[in-house]
């Protein structure tokens, strides 16, 4: 059988699903894929929403930054709390560009992966797909699909006033974003000490696990995936101005 493969990004969040995941699966080859930047994250927000809306979220952006330093001490705590190892990453890490590279896809087809981990990655193209074969490709999404695909779904949930659906899922991938079929959902009750910068380490732990057991799963061949009847939607960032008013109307900061 061929080596697990961990497709991730450049950063904290990577290199503590990467130390996360080689414990339970022996042998795991990482590959970082290539940073895209702010700019290009929203430039498919930007056809869709107009530049006055990216304007704001680029805002937001800015300020996210400045909450993050002033919520340190809560994310060392939660970080602490659930053992995270963000050192650098203890296991093989591969260099072959970004994930959708020609590289990154004869790398696939080299090394016939049984399973492909995904997490915080961009779009990951079908030929990319196509190059393992028929491995499965499971992602780690931080919201509750389909109602919260995109990004922060924590902070979606939470701000729409659905906090019943503030989680995490693992989901195979299909040619959509955030759409393929669910393997795993786990919720989570952010405290009042929470925020925007925070809720994600809230995800990764109760994401983590998700992995291991769907990788379990894909591994031995008992894949189930779940039947989830909820609306489907595409978010994107905040803008500045509605972060604000909605944490003004609803205290979700």
């Amino acid at each position: 059988m061929g080596r697990v493969i961990l497709l991730t990004c450049e950063g904290e969040s990577g290199c503590i699903a990467a130390n996360f995941l080689v414990q339970h699966f022996p042998g795991l080859l990482t590959v970082i894929d290539s940073p895209v930047s702010r700019l290009g994250l929203l430039k498919r927000p930007a056809k869709r929403l107009g530049i006055g809306h990216v304007t704001g979220q680029l805002a937001f952006m800015t300020f996210q930054r400045l909450q993050r330093r002033a919520s340190a001490q809560r994310i060392a705590a939660i970080k602490d709390e659930f053992r995270f190892d963000d050192r650098a990453i203890s296991s093989e890490v591969a260099d072959a560009g970004d994930v959708n590279s020609r590289d990154c896809q004869a790398l696939l087809e080299e090394l016939k992966p049984p399973l492909v981990f995904v997490m915080g990655t961009r779009l990951i193209c079908q030929e990319t797909i196509a190059a393992a074969k028929d491995a499965p490709f499971i992602n780690y999404h931080a919201g509750i699909t389909p109602k919260y695909r995109g990004v922060h779904g924590a902070y979606w949930a939470l701000a729409e006033g659905d906090a019943a659906n503030c989680g995490a899922t693992t989901h195979l991938i299909d040619a959509g974003i955030d759409t393929g079929a669910v393997l795993y959902q786990q919720r989570i009750t952010p405290g009042s000490q929470d925020n925007f910068s925070t809720y994600p380490y809230l995800q990764l732990a109760a994401g983590l696990p998700l992995m291991v057991r769907a990788g379990i799963d894909a591994l031995e061949g008992r894949l189930n995936p779940l039947r989830i009847d909820l609306p489907s939607k595409l978010w994107s960032h905040p803008t500045f101005a509605d972060y604000f008013a909605r944490g003004v109307r609803r205290g979700v900061w």
